[in-house]
């Protein structure tokens, strides 16, 4: 089976964080950008991909998604606290398909309890933990790929090592 993960410069944030470390960042910053991946994903990855946004990105980005994927969330245990009344302190994956195993053991939950990452070199890397959840929530087998779009700190890659799959690095 061939996966996708893809977490892209949220929108909104491509110039503000990432000029400079990605070469697009900017246009990110569209909506029509993230539109355009889900329809990406959708179509280079019928087998199944998980898509990291920002939960203030569902209401207009989950209606382009297919009608079968649905949103799992990882719950920050530690984050930055911000200025602001309600704590930012979790995040949307939007997940489609994946392998099919209604016996499978242990079983996989639809959320993710977990500290960020720290000390990563690069805004929005995702911890150990988080990078072995997807994994496991497309329930990758090692004789199927996965492919990370955005690779960002490498960490999909090192979860994927540790599960014994591929992981090929790239693609925007």
């Amino acid at each position: 089976m061939n996966f996708c993960y893809a977490d892209p410069p949220y929108h909104g944030m491509g110039k503000k964080m990432y000029l400079g470390t990605h070469p697009d960042a900017e246009i990110w910053d569209d909506k029509q950008t993230h539109i355009d991946l889900v329809s990406r994903l959708t179509e280079e990855y019928p087998d199944g991909w998980a898509l990291s946004c920002n939960p203030r990105d569902l209401p207009w980005l989950l209606p382009h998604c297919p009608d079968e994927a649905r949103v799992c969330v990882w719950t920050k245990t530690f984050h930055q606290i911000r200025p602001t009344t309600v704590q930012f302190a979790w995040e949307p994956v939007i997940l489609y398909r994946g392998r099919k195993n209604h016996k499978r053991k242990p079983m996989v939950r639809d959320w993710l309890a977990c500290a960020t990452a720290r000390k990563k070199g690069l805004q929005g890397a995702k911890p150990d933990q988080f990078n072995d959840w997807v994994l496991l929530l497309l329930n990758a087998q090692p004789e199927d790929t996965v492919t990370d779009l955005f690779p960002g700190s490498g960490g999909l890659r090192e979860a994927g090592e540790r599960a014994g799959l591929t992981i090929i690095e790239g693609g925007y």
